[in-house]
């Protein structure tokens, strides 16, 4: 067994773990990067990338039915599912280099292709390595949760991790959750043809604004998805082709395929965290602000750190871990400003709080300013025109922001800027966008804060009064 002593030892190459060891190396650290599966995690091979480049397809097919409102004849789109799924496997392999072994020993990470574990509170095995490491940050990502239901294991099921590797269209594919990989998925697979039930045991959708979660919905039933929720699996059986799924009520679903999508839980196992003392909770392993272990000399963060579960927010935790372990300096995570977005047609994003979340805690003090899409030219111009922003408003800086429309998960980024900068209403009407454009869906928004104080207010009435008799 060879022996390795490095600065920074990075246990996963997903999103999180290729961002401390590509930052870490071109500052001067030695990096040590191990990574038992693929090259750029789940995010890469399982989840973001082909999740959005199959719903690309299913995208493009549905504008070709709906073209008659701009000129254009309606034309029953040709879907070919398996070469939908070759445009997703070409759009992995597209971006693959930028996650690839060759690249990061480029930038001088030694790259081991092993699972680690610890071994002790300082050691960390991986195949014929045996590593010890100033800091070690674990960055293992999570993988589908497959719940016990009775019946499950006697029938061939997706998660994630298998659906882009099939290449014949489901006939009728049986989704097992509403949250955004399921509804994803349902609209992708629904569109390029399939017949789609998902199967809910409480409300699809149901850690969003209720508001937007159900424009949402509403779009997806009109494009063919049942949608059942509080109904709780209770049994599943079938098999290959003819899977029937039972909920509790007595209720029975029929289909040809089935997909699980019903969370995710840290990829913990391989790690053997006890023997460097490294204490769990919840779905992952505990931290505290700064990302820091019960061993203080590991970190973890992304997935596995057991909080929101977003690629960008294990690169916003990389950023952490290069100023805390590389420059000793203090620094602490927050989640505040982190966005997520929903990427179905209509988008729906979130950050910071929503309405329900901020009234609760504000009370009669919160004020909420809202836009709609229909009065947006642009959006009109594009048909797009059902949505809404609202934006949760708190001594005039924004705490929360809801948006549910066309090009939703790029709106929001201006607002998580604005909650991270603690930056004003004010700050964010002074923004000038292009006309006509999404964009000014934000301006507008900030506009709707101010219009009452502007238009409705007597003072200021009075006050253009005046200064009118004086100037010239």
């Amino acid at each position: 067994m060879s022996s390795i002593t490095c600065d920074l030892l990075v246990i996963g190459a997903g999103s999180g773990g290729l961002s401390v060891a590509a930052g870490a190396s071109q500052m001067g650290a030695d990096v040590v990067l191990l990574e038992g599966h693929k090259m750029g995690g789940d995010c890469l091979n399982y989840g973001c990338v082909p999740s959005k480049a199959l719903l690309a397809s299913g995208k493009a097919a549905h504008m070709q039915a709906h073209t008659q409102g701009f000129g254009v004849a309606d034309q029953v789109p040709q879907a070919d599912y398996a070469a939908a799924k070759d445009h997703v496997q070409a759009v992995i392999d597209t971006i693959a280099p930028v996650d690839s072994q060759e690249r990061f020993e480029g930038f001088g990470v030694r790259v081991i292709r092993e699972y680690g574990h610890f071994v002790s509170p300082t050691e960390v095995a991986a195949g014929p390595h045996r590593i010890t490491a100033r800091r070690v940050v674990i960055a293992t990502g999570s993988s589908p949760l497959v719940p016990p239901i009775p019946g499950l294991d006697t029938v061939p099921y997706e998660t994630n991790e298998t659906l882009f590797e099939l290449r014949e269209k489901p006939e009728h594919l049986l989704i097992i959750g509403g949250g955004p990989i399921g509804m994803e998925m349902a609209q992708a697979h629904v569109r390029l043809g399939s017949k789609v039930t998902v199967i809910e045991g409480m409300k699809a959708l149901g850690k969003d604004d209720p508001e937007a979660a159900a424009l949402v919905l509403d779009h997806l039933r009109k494009d063919g998805v049942e949608i059942v929720e509080g109904a709780m699996v209770s049994r599943i059986g079938g098999q290959a082709g003819a899977i029937e799924v039972e909920t509790r009520d007595g209720s029975r679903f029929h289909g040809t395929h089935l997909l699980m999508a019903v969370g995710r839980k840290a990829n913990m196992g391989r790690l053997n965290l006890a023997a460097a003392g490294i204490e769990t909770q919840g779905n992952g392993i505990k931290v505290d602000e700064s990302l820091l272990t019960s061993n203080k000399k590991v970190y973890a963060i992304g997935d596995v750190a057991g909080g929101l579960q977003f690629t960008h927010v294990a690169g916003y935790h990389a950023g952490i871990i290069i100023r805390s372990a590389l420059f000793g300096l203090p620094s602490k995570a927050r989640t505040s400003h982190i966005p997520w977005a929903t990427y179905t047609d209509p988008e729906l994003a979130q950050v910071g709080l929503t309405e329900a979340q901020a009234r609760d805690i504000y009370g009669v003090k919160l004020e909420v300013a809202r836009f709609d899409y229909h009065h947006n030219d642009r959006a009109i111009a594009e048909r797009k025109t059902r949505g809404f922003i609202k934006v949760m408003v708190f001594k005039g800086r924004p705490v929360g922001v809801t948006i549910a429309g066309h090009q939703a998960g790029e709106l929001i980024g201006l607002w998580s800027m604005a909650i991270a900068n603690r930056l004003k209403m004010g700050q964010i009407a002074a923004m000038v966008a292009p006309y006509p454009s999404i964009g000014e869906i934000n301006k507008r928004a900030a506009g709707a804060y101010f219009s009452p104080r502007l238009f409705d207010s007597g003072f200021v009435k009075r006050a253009v009064r005046f200064v009118q008799r004086w100037i010239s």
